[in-house]
């Protein structure tokens, strides 16, 4: 393996993977997964797991669109 390598979900880009040694530091490359931000994983499929979590607990995050004020007439 390289030194660095991205790590996709969902056809997304959660992350790029970069060897640290004797494991491998992540940086977020979309919002979703910035709880991974700076995380060391000890292996590839480690870090592809947290995504594929990360993502599925964003996935299960539901945000309501604002209410608009009802005017009285």
């Amino acid at each position: 393996m390289s030194d660095a390598c991205v790590i996709e979900v969902r056809a997304r880009t959660a992350g790029i993977l970069v060897r640290e040694g004797d494991s491998y530091c992540f940086f977020a490359a979309h919002h979703d997964f910035h709880a991974l931000e700076r995380q060391s994983f000890d292996s590839l499929m480690a870090a592809q797991a947290a995504a594929s979590r990360c993502a599925n607990g964003a996935s299960e995050i539901r945000v309501d669109p604002p209410r608009t004020a009802s005017h009285r007439t």
